[in-house]
């Protein structure tokens, strides 16, 4: 009796040793998992709202990223330690494998869509609260996961995008943005008159205190943009806070008109109609008659 306890004792204080060592590696495995993941959170740099959510965001993909490694390394550590009381995990092992064979197999759209939207928040591509261009689509992103981006468009519908069907992506909220506004003025107007009115109209909006905040850059002239028979059209470029390019270049076409209008300068009266879709008979057809 003695000696088959004897005999029990040495092969038992050997295995709990090992178990003990997969409990620590597993332990400092996870603790090392837990400084790694915290290098992805982005601490906000401010109070403005957008600079909050790419931290919340940032915070949800770390949490996301340790549960899945902390998962893995358990699962390990488990497998690891049931051979050490002699239990075949070959089974097991192979159980597992053909589960996520035919897991991957099932649900490779879902995972291609985690996969993308997982570097969607990791590189900051956009957060919540920018407008942003996905295809054919514009719109405001009102709502971000790892699996789809939800867009607010023009019309207020909702467009749900899955992450994976997304290519290429214009955000339109970085930095600034920026507008072109043309003007056509009648050809028999000269044009350093009419450069000089569009100057006017922009040194007016430039100063004025109201659309400082919204102005990055201009408004200035290009110079010629195009010119024939019927008109001579003057480009402006003018850069602007992210989003607010729209009311600035409405602004600025307002002043433009007003200022035309008390220079004396005509607008070109022309309008021009592009057809398209249609046959070259018919199109010849919409043509006026210079015969008579």
């Amino acid at each position: 009796m003695p000696s088959s306890f004897n005999h029990w004792v040495d092969l038992t204080v050997p295995n709990a040793l090992r178990l003990l060592g997969i409990l620590v590696i597993a332990l400092v495995l996870n603790r090392l998992l837990r400084a790694v993941t915290r290098l992805i959170i982005k601490p906000a740099t401010g109070q403005a709202r957008q600079s909050q959510l790419r931290e919340q965001q940032t915070r949800t993909l770390a949490g996301i990223v340790y549960s899945a490694g902390s998962k893995i390394v358990w699962g390990v550590a488990l497998l690891t330690a049931l051979n050490e009381f002699k239990i075949n995990i070959l089974p097991a092992v192979t159980f597992a494998g053909l589960a996520s064979l035919a897991l991957g197999f099932g649900a490779q759209t879902l995972v291609r869509d985690v996969i993308t939207g997982f570097y969607i928040v990791l590189e900051d591509q956009y957060v919540v609260g920018d407008t942003i261009q996905i295809a054919d689509y514009i719109g405001r992103v009102e709502h971000l996961t790892l699996r789809r981006t939800v867009l607010r468009d023009a019309r207020g519908a909702l467009v749900t995008i899955a992450n994976g069907e997304i290519r290429t992506v214009s955000n339109l909220s970085r930095d600034w943005s920026q507008a072109f506004v043309d003007v056509s003025v009648a050809p028999e107007s000269p044009v350093e008159r009419a450069l000089a009115a569009l100057e006017t109209a922009a040194a007016g909006l430039r100063g004025d205190p109201a659309w400082s905040q919204a102005l990055v850059d201009g408004p200035r002239i290009l110079g010629v943009q195009d010119f024939d028979r019927t008109a001579s059209t003057i480009r402006l470029q003018v850069r602007t806070a992210p989003t607010r390019q729209d009311e600035v270049a409405r602004e600025l076409r307002r002043r433009i008109q007003a200022e035309l209008l008390k220079q004396g300068i005509p607008v070109s009266s022309v309008q021009r109609i592009e057809l398209t879709g249609v046959s070259h008979s018919l199109h010849e057809a919409a043509q006026p008659d210079t015969a008579n």
